[in-house]
């Protein structure tokens, strides 16, 4: 009677907000150029929100300095605005259709707040967790109310979603404390 409760289902949708948590870490700075830091940059491109890497080529030739490759001629000056206007703090230096963009030495100040910029991700991936835990559990106690699941088999399925919670906010954990000690990294 147990068949109308899937618990894999709720570990997919935890295992979602692990995955989104480790995209939105990709894109903070390290000090290190990496590609993943200017993809999530939004270009006004054919009146449109486009992606970088729909507009552009982004290469790494050195590990302090990204290179990226404009298609379209008439694209350059809106991708350096969008750049410009980002959060990263970059300045973007166009030499016809390459834009580059040197990753400068990270300060001591500057490495605590992308600290605490992953931490506030990683609380967003542990709320979103909980939200999907207190979702199964919520499905657990209306199939029992609904008389398709017996009280022993609801705590059971109850004591497994809490597992998969414990396990997927650990995961987090684990995700954030790397990227703290690659951001605190001189």
């Amino acid at each position: 009677m147990s068949d109308d409760f899937d618990i894999n289902d709720v570990r997919r949708r935890m295992q979602g907000a692990v995955a989104s948590l480790k995209h939105d870490l990709s894109g903070l700075r390290t000090g290190r150029a990496s590609a993943s830091l200017v993809e999530p940059i939004t270009v006004d491109a054919y009146g449109a929100a486009m992606p970088m890497n729909q507009v552009a080529t982004i290469s790494v030739p050195e590990p302090r300095l990204l290179s990226v490759q404009v298609w379209d001629r008439g694209m350059v000056g809106a991708v350096e605005k969008a750049i410009r206007e980002s959060d990263l703090g970059l300045n973007p230096q166009t030499e016809g259709q390459v834009i580059r963009l040197r990753i400068p030495e990270m300060n001591e100040q500057r490495r605590k707040e992308m600290v605490k910029v992953a931490h506030k991700y990683a609380e967003e991936a542990r709320v979103a967790i909980r939200h999907v835990r207190r979702d199964g559990l919520d499905t657990l106690k209306k199939l029992e109310k609904d008389g398709l699941l017996s009280q022993d088999d609801e705590k059971r399925h109850a004591t497994d979603v809490q597992k998969v919670t414990d396990e997927h906010v650990a995961e987090v954990d684990s995700v954030v404390a790397a990227k703290e000690k690659e951001i605190m990294q001189v």
